[in-house]
């Protein structure tokens, strides 16, 4: 089915809802000025009029319309053909008319003749047909000066300038974590959230006086546009022919106010139109973003329109475009944007009837002409575009051309672009936040969490990280200020998470509780396993506080992982039959091979089965190499082997060594304490 095919069958079934439910409209309730106004204003304005819409600049071609608009309107009045409806008409009161060149002509609400119905809306559509020129002295193909630049801002984590003629739009990006993603409120009450975003927010703004003079002027950028506003830092803004003089703070967003087309006017909440073209505007750059997994940043972009003469929503594409790239988010492509006009039918000025396509219309193009079509996208692509017409439709050849014709506003577009100076930094800035991701095993990410939320808290607490997310998938994301908090955090992380094997040695680790069954030593930051009582030492030990205590460091090596994920360690694997360490309250008799030596059958046979000892000396023997090969460390940390001395312990083992027997008295067999 071809999309013709859709919409009209989507029609149909509105067009069938409306003949059941539907109400009829008020057709006769809008009244068009009489068709001879025209005539009276063209014989009137004459050759003036035409001289006029030549002028290039924005400003002083409205100040010249005013005047000859002033100059019709007292004609007419002294004929007697246009009355007055109220206040006398002046410089001051005319530009009223044009508060904004990209709206729709307004339509007179009833058929009588007064100021507000005398209108030159033929006269710039006659100009090109005519004469193969615009009203600023461009064909119909030729795109506006273009000049760009980036960094302008330089705390902003990216910021662009672009200005295209008398449009100029100052696009600053802002990276931030997940946490600063826009929450929507669904309708079915599903959390669901926007990791790029254009947020409207009005700007706060004082008037002092009515003064149309700027408090302050901080950014001379003035690139190319005396009919609006220059943009600093801190929203200070500089008007030419009437503005509004204050401070801006704005939050985030497209911002269309009124200093931008040099008019003084309220701002308050985000207007539909500047939530339509924010939208427009997101929706084209939004596809050549990463995904989340390459780009784990929520990205805003916030377009604020310095000044106006149409295509600002395209203009914020480009300038949105440059951003990106300037805060080091890697784009797939730079895009660009591009507004098309349209005169529909060409006999009326006596042309061939013929459409006429016109690239990067300006505000009178837009007002005056059968179509605004915006089209976003890089040379081969399509990212966004939005058709606005005055006409009962179009057919597909002109859609065609007019497809193509963008396409070659496109190009030209981006290679201006491409000129940028100083160009896109693509490297992430210095102010942006540091963000990390790291997959560990679904089943890991309750130990990351903790009980309540106890141990993510102290990771944050301990290594000055700003946040970790963790997802049911096993992605962990971490954000952090500074390399230093982020590294440690990872440690952490790590340990926490890691998968231990049996048999794996752990050095010098600190015993950090002690219970009646054992002992729990933590082998890595926030990750324990149990010492039992029966696997502290080879000798019989009645109680574990008896020889530990909390703060120990002993070496300790994995025998069993059990369903739940619980270590149990074994010190005794690791250390003679004798601790030299553990005081022995008894001794295992010793049994004696049959082919022992006379003596030492003598010297069994006398000696009792169970001996009470205070202290038993011992030749420890040195780990072998082979088992030092089986250490097991944090990963991405490397630890020595540090020996343990008790020193408490050590002072009593040499008291206890002053009355015991010589070194040579005692005896020793395979490294086993022997009694003589």
């Amino acid at each position: 089915m071809s999309f013709q095919e859709a919409v009209r069958a989507i029609c149909k079934e509105i067009n069938a809802l409306v003949e059941k439910r539907g109400k009829p409209k008020m057709l006769d309730a809008i009244k068009l000025p009489p068709p001879e106004l025209y005539k009276h204003v063209e014989e009137i304005a004459g050759d003036e009029l035409v001289h006029a819409l030549q002028i290039k600049k924005k400003l002083p071609r409205r100040k010249a319309l005013v005047s000859l608009e002033e100059k019709v309107v007292d004609i007419l009045t002294q004929r007697g053909y246009v009355g007055k409806i109220g206040a006398s008409v002046t410089a001051e009161t005319l530009p009223d008319l044009y508060v904004d060149e990209e709206e729709d002509e307004e339509v007179v609400v009833d058929g009588e003749v007064d100021e507000g119905d005398v209108h030159i809306k033929p006269s710039p559509r006659i100009s090109t047909p005519l004469g193969g020129r615009r009203s600023d002295g461009r064909t119909s193909e030729e795109i506006r000066p273009i000049n760009s630049r980036c960094g302008l801002l330089p705390r902003a984590h990216g910021s662009a300038l672009f200005t295209r003629g008398e449009t100029q739009a100052l696009a600053v990006v802002t990276l931030g974590d997940k946490q600063m993603a826009q929450r929507i409120d669904s309708l079915e009450g599903d959390d669901e959230s926007k990791r790029f975003y254009l947020q409207v927010i009005s700007v706060v703004r004082t008037v002092v006086g009515g003064c149309v003079y700027c408090l302050r002027l901080l950014l001379v950028a003035n690139m190319g546009g005396d009919g609006g506003a220059v943009v600093d830092n801190d929203g200070s803004r500089q008007t030419e022919g009437g503005g509004v003089a204050g401070n801006g703070v704005r939050e985030g967003g497209y911002s269309f106010p009124p200093s931008c087309v040099g008019e003084a006017g309220r701002v308050g909440a985000p207007s539909r139109r500047e939530i339509g073209h924010g939208t427009l505007a997101e929706r084209a750059l939004e596809p050549i973003l990463p995904s989340d997994g390459e780009f784990p940043y929520t990205i805003r972009v916030e377009s604020n329109i310095t000044e106006s003469n149409g295509s600002s929503s395209m203009a914020s594409v480009c300038g949105g475009s440059l951003a990106l790239q300037d805060a080091g988010v890697p784009v797939k492509c730079p895009i660009a944007g591009i507004a098309m006009g349209m005169v529909l039918d060409t006999k009326e000025f006596g042309g061939d009837g013929t459409p006429l396509i016109l690239s990067d219309i300006t505000g009178s193009e837009d007002a005056s002409g059968d179509m605004d079509f915006k089209v976003a996208g890089n040379d081969d692509c399509i990212t966004a575009f939005q058709m606005d017409i005055k006409v009962g439709g179009i057919t597909l050849p002109v859609m065609k051309q007019a497809l193509l014709q963008a396409r070659d506003g496109r190009k030209v577009i981006l290679a201006e672009m491409s000129k940028c100076l100083p160009p896109p930094s693509k490297q992430l800035s210095r102010y942006a936040p540091l963000i990390h991701v790291m997959k560990v095993r679904p089943e890991k990410v309750n130990l990351i969490i903790g009980s309540g939320g106890k141990t993510v808290r102290n990771i944050i607490e301990e290594t000055g990280v700003e946040t970790i997310d963790t997802q049911d998938d096993g992605t962990v994301k971490i954000t952090a200020k500074d390399l230093e908090s982020l590294e440690k955090s990872k440690v952490m992380i790590g340990n926490l998470t890691m998968v231990p094997t049996i048999g794996d040695i752990y050095r010098n680790r600190e015993i950090k509780s002690i219970a009646p069954y054992g002992v729990f030593v933590e082998i890595a930051p926030g990750r324990e396993g149990l010492c039992h009582i029966s696997e502290l030492s080879p000798s019989y030990l009645a109680k574990a506080e008896d020889a530990f205590k909390v703060g120990d460091r002993v070496d300790v090596k994995l025998i069993e992982v059990n369903e739940k994920g619980q270590l149990r360690l074994s010190r005794r694997a690791l250390i003679p039959d004798t601790d030299p360490l553990v005081p022995s309250t008894k001794v295992r008799p010793t049994t004696v091979p049959k082919e022992s030596s006379g003596s030492q059958d003598s010297a069994a046979k006398s000696a009792p089965k169970n001996v009470e000892l205070t202290k038993v000396k011992v030749n420890a023997s040195k780990p072998t190499s082979k088992e030092k090969t089986q250490d097991v460390y944090p990963p991405g940390k490397v630890v020595k082997d540090v020996p343990y001395i008790n020193k408490d312990r050590l002072k009593k083992g040499n008291k206890a060594t002053s009355s015991a027997p010589n070194d040579s008295d005692s005896t020793v067999v395979n490294n086993e304490a022997k009694i003589g």
